[in-house]
């Protein structure tokens, strides 16, 4: 078993209480506009964003040190188009057979349905894949750990850093997902974990009319 081995921490800047609760308000008032959107531009992204998002997204904790992830970034129109026509299909069989009438319910306030145009018009598109292990040169099994868990924190990165370049998402879910593995030409030992949609909002997008939890209802102090 190899030694542990640690160096100095570097980056770690610590504020004035002052200057604490401005940053937090600061990034509160970033984030709290921050909006899933269905209707995009086809602009593209200047070059060099995506990828410094992406590399946001990958300094995220997680278990061992792992990192069980893999995003494949596609901008290729017919692939595009394949992702669109499989990723409807699954949703045709979604909306009209399989989803039960409570959760068709919940989502009328959305407006969704089966038709996804954005996964076309959109710029670019991110397929997240969790991997449950990792293939070592050998050909060796390297298991990961805390797989989910690890995915979900470097997208919920990866979305704030997109957010935060100027940039509109949407997290998309069809089900199941096992096309983009083919599409996006993924080995079988990862997992698709969602479809992440990303440029810039069409001129006249308009958004749900919601609102969100307030802080008593989303968090308690003890």
């Amino acid at each position: 078993m190899s030694e542990a081995k640690f160096v100095p921490l570097k980056g770690y800047k610590e504020y004035s209480p002052e200057e604490m609760k401005h940053r937090a308000k600061e990034f509160y008032h970033l984030i709290r506009n921050r909006r899933t959107v269905r209707e995009f531009s086809n602009r593209p992204i200047p070059e060099g964003v995506i990828e410094d998002c992406l590399l946001a997204a990958g300094t995220a904790p997680n278990g061992a040190n792992k990192q069980p992830w893999h995003f494949a970034v596609v901008t290729d129109p017919e692939i595009k188009k394949k992702i669109r026509i499989a990723a409807e299909a699954e949703e045709e069989e979604f909306y009209h057979r399989r989803a039960p009438e409570d959760w068709l319910e919940d989502l009328v306030p959305f407006g969704t349905n089966e038709h996804k145009p954005f996964l076309e018009i959109a710029p670019v598109l991110i397929g997240i894949f969790a991997q449950s292990f990792h293939l070592t040169e050998q050909g060796d099994r390297e298991k990961h750990y805390y797989v989910k868990e690890s995915v979900g924190i470097a997208t919920g990165m990866l979305i704030t850093a997109l957010h935060n370049a100027g940039l509109a998402t949407l997290t998309h879910t069809p089900s199941p997902m096992g096309f983009l593995t083919e599409i996006m030409q993924r080995p079988s030992h990862e997992k698709p974990f969602l479809l992440l949609v990303v440029g810039y909002p069409s001129n006249d997008v308009q958004v749900p009319d919601i609102t969100k939890k307030p802080l008593s209802e989303i968090a308690s102090f003890l």
